[in-house]
């Protein structure tokens, strides 16, 4: 995952390295003009560095005014509801099947992103994620690999099998996800999410099954 614009993320700790240097030195009382004294400095400039670091790293880059031009991903944390338009065939009636409601439950940190999609049959989780941003193509996307678990009443239609996703990412900030996918079963399909609660729902809630 990409996690920063390097070149702004360097300007920017420049400028509080040296905002904290000079803001040290004049309540210290340190003679800016002494190089020695104004080295020695350096310790308490590097653990403010660390600690706005910390802060950043823990809550900030969630803050919309670091958005796009500092932090070029959304945040996706919560749950997603909606469904899934597969393109399996039922091989007793020939017919594709309806569409089936899931939700996908993103855990996101700064460093790391985890996905789990739930229906009423099976549970899938995430093994390799990754942002694909590029703003001069217009390319917002969020796409992950991963492991699907069907429930024992239902493996004998549909077995544990591996996939992938690329879902893009639509409205600032983000109220949907729309993607499509392809499994090691030579199925494909589209899935169609929009955004439900920040809470991480571990089950399929009863309102979706009306859906």
């Amino acid at each position: 995952m990409r996690n920063l614009n390097a070149k702004y993320f360097l300007y920017l700790l420049l400028g509080i390295s040296g905002v904290a240097w000079f803001v040290t030195a004049a309540y210290s009382g340190v003679d800016l003009t002494n190089f020695i004294s104004f080295i020695k400095l350096l310790p308490t400039v590097v653990t403010v560095d660390l600690l706005l670091i910390g802060i950043f790293v823990k809550w900030a880059w969630k803050w919309r005014i670091f958005r796009e031009w500092l932090v070029p991903f959304p945040d996706l944390q919560g749950t997603w509801q909606g469904v899934i338009l597969s393109s399996w065939v039922n091989p007793d009636t020939n017919n594709r099947v309806d569409p089936i409601p899931c939700i996908l439950s993103i855990k996101q940190s700064f460093t790391k992103i985890s996905c789990v999609m739930r229906t009423m049959e099976m549970t899938s989780y995430s093994f390799a994620e990754d942002f694909r941003i590029e703003a001069d193509n217009q390319i917002r996307q969020f796409c992950y690999s991963y492991t699907s678990r069907p429930l024992p009443s239902a493996t004998d239609r549909s077995p544990i099998h591996e996939g992938s996703i690329i879902f893009s990412i639509i409205g600032k900030p983000v109220k949907k996800l729309f993607g499509y996918y392809w499994t090691a079963r030579k199925t494909t399909g589209e899935i169609e999410l929009t955004y439900r609660c920040k809470d991480i729902l571990d089950d399929m809630p009863d309102d979706l099954n009306t859906l």
